[in-house]
């Protein structure tokens, strides 16, 4: 069981690593197509409120599916459970979609007063075309779910890869022809490819059934935790709409550069926050089935410091090489020299962000697996309210959209602590002593690694970018690897462990 696992585990972070490069190199795609012109601004402003619902589905029906399935499956109602929720969703993602293809030419103009008209109709049809998507992910968010809570972590990617793929494929053929339009329509596609794949092959035949009489006893309590649950996961896409709204003040190009930063500097978050809490979720969903509060207890710490000891290294190294990043990444075809300080700019200060939201989504798994998403949710509607005030705060000190990104670390900052607070009194403290010794190490250790980069810029700062980036990248993971190593931390001794096993 362990070995099986381990491989599950392995093959899980490889597709979700090939995800997340297909998700980068779809904005390469836009960089190089439309740059920061006001297409490039359509298609961010569109894409964030489907998307809003996207995350609602996809990401909550996981945290809230994946615990009540090995609940009735260990009942012997799985068959029955499964059933039901994708009945429930198809009615809700109709609903939704409809709403949202009736609504869109109301509020983008409500949002985005400042812009042009061309720009504005641009994003409606946009969005049109997104929330017709949005139905097809509803379906897919439950198969994707079914998929994690059997373990198979890497099918349920692959069918994500699709989507990306899609959406780059077309991109790439049509976008000379209908512009912004390509990367709409093939989104669309995407998500009626990986619906149908999941439906007749990675889905086993006779788990569940489409067709049936709807049982709301079933459904009603599924829905108390799954709410709850969406909304919470829904708040980081709000977040980033009042990005856009804010950045939408300043000129079409502001928002570009705040989503093309957040989306290159979130992609350390999306890869190990995200990888680290899907793996042990169903650990800790198990450890409260078997009632074993000590494991789940350890299971949290372990998940908070692993992803420390990985991410704040990957977030230091990242601040060290962000102009060459955006450059290797973005800065070719219409994206300019002075996009790519733009962006950079931007990216600096959304790194906060990224790391505190990655040590949130530990917390956020502890919560979910118990079926408590309803504890943080006053919290993540606070963050909003937070997130709201500190822009106008920012904005006015910057006078500049900088202010934006600043405050999201910031927010981030107490979005997460508050969590911390909450679940210490609800579920009892955690091994203080060690969260803070493991993690005195691991920023004693990301100092050595920074100095080790300081010393090696004297002679590699004049090099080709390519070649400084890659030897940089190499520098600091040695530097870091042999710290760390010597720092003996418990979390690293255990990651090495279980490597062994």
């Amino acid at each position: 069981m362990g070995r099986k696992l381990a491989i599950t585990s392995i093959l899980f972070v490889i597709a979700s690593l090939f995800l997340k490069i297909s998700g980068l190199a779809r904005d390469m795609i836009i960089a190089f197509y439309f740059g920061d012109s006001y297409q490039a601004m359509a298609y961010f402003a569109a894409f964030t409120l489907p998307n809003m619902f996207i995350l609602f589905f996809a990401t909550g029906m996981k945290n809230a599916f994946v615990p009540s399935y090995i609940h009735a499956a260990a009942e012997n109602k799985g068959h029955h459970h499964f059933s039901q929720i994708i009945r429930g969703t198809m009615i809700l993602g109709f609903v939704v979609s409809a709403l949202g293809v009736l609504l869109s030419p109301v509020l983008l103009p409500f949002m985005y007063p400042e812009l042009s008209a061309q720009a504005i109709d641009l994003s409606v049809s946009l969005s049109v075309i997104f929330f017709i998507a949005v139905f097809l992910v509803s379906l897919n968010s439950v198969y994707e779910a079914y998929l994690d809570a059997e373990n198979k972590f890497s099918l349920s990617v692959v069918s994500q890869i699709l989507v990306i793929g899609s959406t780059i494929l077309s991109g790439i053929l049509f976008s000379d022809q209908i512009g912004a339009f390509s990367l709409a329509y093939g989104y669309l596609a995407g998500s009626l490819l990986s619906y149908v794949i999941k439906r007749f092959w990675f889905i086993p035949k006779g788990s569940h059934k489409i067709i049936g009489k709807i049982d709301w006893d079933e459904l009603k309590p599924f829905s108390i935790v799954f709410i709850p649950v969406a909304i919470t996961v829904m708040v980081g896409q709000v977040n980033l709409t009042i990005d856009n709204i804010f950045a939408g003040q300043f000129n079409e190009a502001a928002i570009n550069y705040i989503n093309y930063a957040k989306n290159i500097v979130h992609f350390p978050q999306a890869i190990i926050g995200v990888t680290i809490g899907t793996i042990i979720f169903p650990m800790l969903a198990k450890t409260i089935a078997t009632n074993n509060q000590e494991g789940f207890k350890k299971g949290i710490e372990n998940g908070l410091m692993l992803t420390l000891m990985i991410l704040l290294p990957a977030i230091a190294g990242m601040m060290w090489l962000m102009e060459d990043l955006i450059h290797i990444v973005y800065e070719r075809g219409a994206f300019t020299a002075d996009a790519t300080l733009a962006t950079a700019k931007v990216g600096y200060l959304y790194l906060g962000s990224v790391l505190f939201f990655s040590l949130q989504n530990i917390l956020n798994k502890a919560f979910y697996s118990k079926k408590k998403g309803h504890v943080i949710l006053r919290i993540s509607l606070f963050s909003v309210a937070l997130n709201v005030a500190l822009n106008f705060l920012f904005i006015e000190l910057f006078d500049s959209y900088l202010g934006i990104p600043l405050a999201s670390s910031v927010m981030a900052l107490v979005y997460f602590f508050l969590n911390l607070v909450v679940f210490w009194k609800t579920e009892g403290r955690l091994n203080v002593g060690f969260l803070l010794k493991d993690s005195t190490k691991i920023v004693a250790a990301t100092i050595v690694m920074l100095l080790a980069l300081w010393a090696s810029h004297f002679v590699i700062g004049a090099w080709n970018v390519y070649i400084r980036f890659a030897v940089t990248i190499l520098i600091g993971a040695a530097s870091y690897g042999l710290a760390i190593l010597m720092m003996r931390t418990s979390i690293s001794k255990l990651l090495l462990a279980k490597l062994k096993k």
